[in-house]
């Protein structure tokens, strides 16, 4: 495996929602906790740590998470203030990097490889980070350290919650071949079932496969699969990440039986969509139907046009041909929208990796 002497840290926060809420009502402190709707249509967002020792997961239904943990506590979700305190965790990296790519509010990649600070260790840097941000939020970080971003991506939960873990350019690849399968970042449940029935449990077992049967098995992800065990990941960190798609969608209480309902409530993410594209300052050719029924069965249809669109009645429009395309089925429990083949995709570039002197220490 060549270095080519990039430092990469993936900054991920602790349980950020549910932790902002404990930090802003101490009577949450140390209490199972989950943001999202408490109803039966109901999805967490985001769980504290006591609430996943019961099990209760992002994205699980709130019935579920309180048939789990019949203490769990619902707050409802407040991004402005997840924003409000997302902005001055970048603020802290800017300060050490302008190499930032945010992933979401509360994770980022960082290339400290050359730092304003002239700090000679990306792991003093990490320690560095998370200690302002505790001193700046109140709330814990943790943080992966390596050579690309997949492996510090995987190191940043390796001592979760507010820990870090640097892995050398030496450890990377005795890192990556005892690491279980299942925690290789990209490999979810279902990827990984199908690896354990071709007999591959552990990076060791993966980096065994030749290309050619990674390509047969596992399609283009064969040769993704192929690098990154071997440590190869050339991503660069991209501090202006282009937004690719932009949407909406509402979950409902009740089914919706009627085209005149679905409708009404198209109207009102048609109307989200304008407000949120206003706000980005963007446009797209391609309009997206989504349509989830009671049975939890997901339809898209999607509309592509020949002019950039952004505002509420012409994305309407689209979405009322889409609906009557064909006839749908009863019970719709989810309908959303979006926007994509957007105008910043013109501004799309490859970037070759960054070739830099091997002078500081790790």
């Amino acid at each position: 495996m060549e270095w080519d002497g990039r430092k990469i840290i993936h900054v991920d926060m602790d349980a950020f929602y549910a932790s902002v809420e404990q930090l802003d009502n101490p009577e949450l402190k140390g209490k199972p906790l989950a943001v999202g709707g408490s109803s039966k249509r109901g999805v967490v967002a985001a769980a504290s740590y006591e609430a996943r020792k019961y099990g209760v997961r992002s994205a699980m239904p709130s019935v579920t998470a309180a048939r789990l943990c019949p203490d769990l506590i619902f707050v409802k979700a407040r991004f402005d203030r997840y924003r409000e305190v997302s902005q001055q965790i970048r603020d802290i990296f800017l300060d050490y990097t302008d190499l930032v790519e945010p992933l979401s509010l509360d994770e980022a990649y960082l290339d400290v490889t050359q730092n304003k600070l002239d700090y000679p260790s990306a792991t003093i840097i990490a320690y560095d980070i998370r200690r302002r941000i505790y001193e700046t939020t109140g709330l814990t970080a943790s943080a992966g350290i390596s050579i690309n971003k997949f492996i510090a991506k995987v190191a940043s939960d390796y001592n979760k919650p507010n820990g870090q873990k640097t892995i050398t350019p030496d450890e990377v690849l005795p890192f990556l071949e005892a690491l279980e399968i299942r925690k290789f970042h990209g490999i979810g449940k279902v990827t990984a079932q199908k690896m354990y029935q071709h007999g591959i449990f552990t990076g060791a077992d993966l980096k065994g496969k030749s290309l050619e049967f990674l390509a047969e098995h596992y399609g283009k992800s064969g040769a993704h699969y192929y690098n990154i065990v071997r440590g190869i990941h050339k991503s660069t960190v991209k501090p202006d990440r282009i937004r690719k798609s932009l949407g909406a969608e509402r979950t409902f209480s009740d089914n919706i039986s009627s085209e005149v309902f679905m409708m009404e409530r198209l109207d009102q993410i048609a109307e989200e969509i304008e407000k949120r594209s206003a706000k980005s300052d963007v446009a797209g050719k391609t309009v997206t139907l989504k349509i989830k029924y009671s049975d939890f069965k997901t339809q898209t249809r999607s509309r592509t046009v020949d002019h950039y669109v952004n505002k509420k009645d012409d994305i309407l429009k689209i979405a009322q041909d889409l609906v009557g395309q064909e006839k749908f089925r009863e019970s719709v429990r989810l309908l959303g929208l979006s926007l994509s083949n957007l105008n910043t995709e013109d501004k799309l570039q490859d970037e070759e990796p960054v070739e830099v002197q091997l002078e500081f220490e790790f």
